[in-house]
């Protein structure tokens, strides 16, 4: 295992800028649902094909972003990405209608696709695996800020600057993060494309494949799928839910939402120590699992706000302490082709989101979101089951 230049290093904080960005970009369009149903005479439901197409797209362009990262270089693959993200942030920011608005999101979500993932790779091949989850979580840091100032950020927006706004602003975070990293490169030597040692590109793509035929691969993607549909899925339509059933303005309601990146920051923040309280790996997920599952139940049937608020809390610290151990164990499911294995990883994470955004939207327009949200914190605690017992056979 190769030690983490100087350079490297550096690179490290430009690309945790491009992840802010990117986690910016996803989430900000949460709060913005009941507004864009407004102005575009929709459902709420129909309106949240903002979220499943990002997701879609961020889900299906992984099986594309690993094998060219792993040929050509992680960095350089991040830049072109986080360079992409900007023009269609932007062009996202013009867009007539719905149809097109969902269009964009899509192209935002393909190009976003290449970031974070790829850099959790680039952590793998170079953070030996006892530092791994202290130094992923590090990484965390910045993407949880990202999805906290997203959620905040999408409701202010959304009700004093206007949507288009927002967008305008996301794009200019993408442009100052690809500047960042395009110097970067220019430092640093001709890397993965003159090695000998890189696979040719459909030598890389055939990996793909040939990973799914291994049983412990298999088993990590299955359960992020699952894990994806139940939170992910549920969490994008709790700032929807804070605004019908606690009452709360929509700019309120994103701001609350927040609190579900704070519990994430928290654990990130004090992941080493995390882990030496609970005994391990498998203590931070039975904590985290039912943090979510005490927290779902709390959003679902209470109506202080305050309880809203601490439902929040919990999810997202219980969320992020069972997500950052999935994590890890996918950089090292398959250590000879990381790029690859990581990326599907978060295809997988991914897919499970817009299945679950697809299913949550019916229930929101049946006004059936507590009873939706229950049944997650139901299958949260069976998934929490299965991750202990598969973290255990590492």
């Amino acid at each position: 295992m190769s030690t983490v230049t100087s350079a490297e290093r550096n690179s490290l904080w430009v690309m945790a800028l491009a992840g802010f960005s990117s986690m910016v970009s996803m989430r900000m369009c949460d709060p913005m649902l009941v507004v864009l149903s407004q102005e575009f005479q929709v459902s709420t439901g129909e309106a949240s094909r903002v979220v499943s197409a990002f997701a879609v797209a961020y889900g299906v362009l992984q099986l594309f972003y690993g094998p060219l990262g792993d040929r050509f270089g992680k960095l350089r693959v991040i830049t072109l990405a986080a360079l992409a993200c900007s023009v269609f942030s932007a062009l996202t920011s013009l867009a007539p209608n719905l149809s097109v608005l969902v269009f964009m999101r899509a192209l935002m979500g393909a190009a976003a696709a290449g970031i974070i993932p790829l850099t959790l790779a680039w952590i793998g091949d170079q953070v030996a695996y006892d530092r791994r989850q202290e130094t992923l979580a590090r990484l965390m840091g910045a993407t949880v800020s990202g999805m906290m100032v997203g959620l905040w950020f999408g409701g202010f927006a959304a009700e004093n600057l206007g949507w288009r706004t927002a967008f305008a602003v996301v794009s200019v975070l993408f442009a100052a993060a690809a500047l960042l990293l395009v110097r970067k490169l220019r430092r640093m030597p001709a890397t993965a494309p003159t090695e000998a040692s890189a696979p040719g590109l459909l030598a890389s793509f055939g990996n793909t494949f040939k990973l799914l035929g291994n049983t412990r691969v298999r088993q990590v993607l299955t359960v992020t799928a699952i894990e994806g549909a139940l939170v992910f899925g549920a969490m994008a339509f709790i700032p929807t839910h804070l605004h019908l059933q606690y009452d709360m303005s929509v700019v309120f309601a994103g701001t609350v939402m927040m609190l579900y990146g704070v519990g994430g920051l928290i654990y990130s923040q004090l992941a080493r120590r995390w882990l030496g309280w609970l005994g391990g790996e498998r203590g931070l997920v039975r904590t985290g699992a039912s943090c979510i599952v005490l927290g779902l139940l709390t959003l679902a049937w209470t109506h202080q706000p305050v309880l809203g608020m601490l439902g929040c809390f919990a999810t997202g610290f219980g969320f992020y302490m069972m997500h950052n151990t999935l994590q890890t164990q996918a950089t090292q499911m398959a250590p000879h082709a990381r790029g690859t294995a990581v990326t599907l990883f978060a295809c997988m994470l991914f897919f499970g989101q817009s299945a679950g955004v697809l299913v949550m939207a019916q229930s929101v327009d049946q006004g059936w979101l507590p009873l939706a949200f229950s049944l997650c914190a139901v299958g949260v605690a069976a998934l929490g089951w299965r991750i202990h017992r598969l973290v255990g056979q590492h």
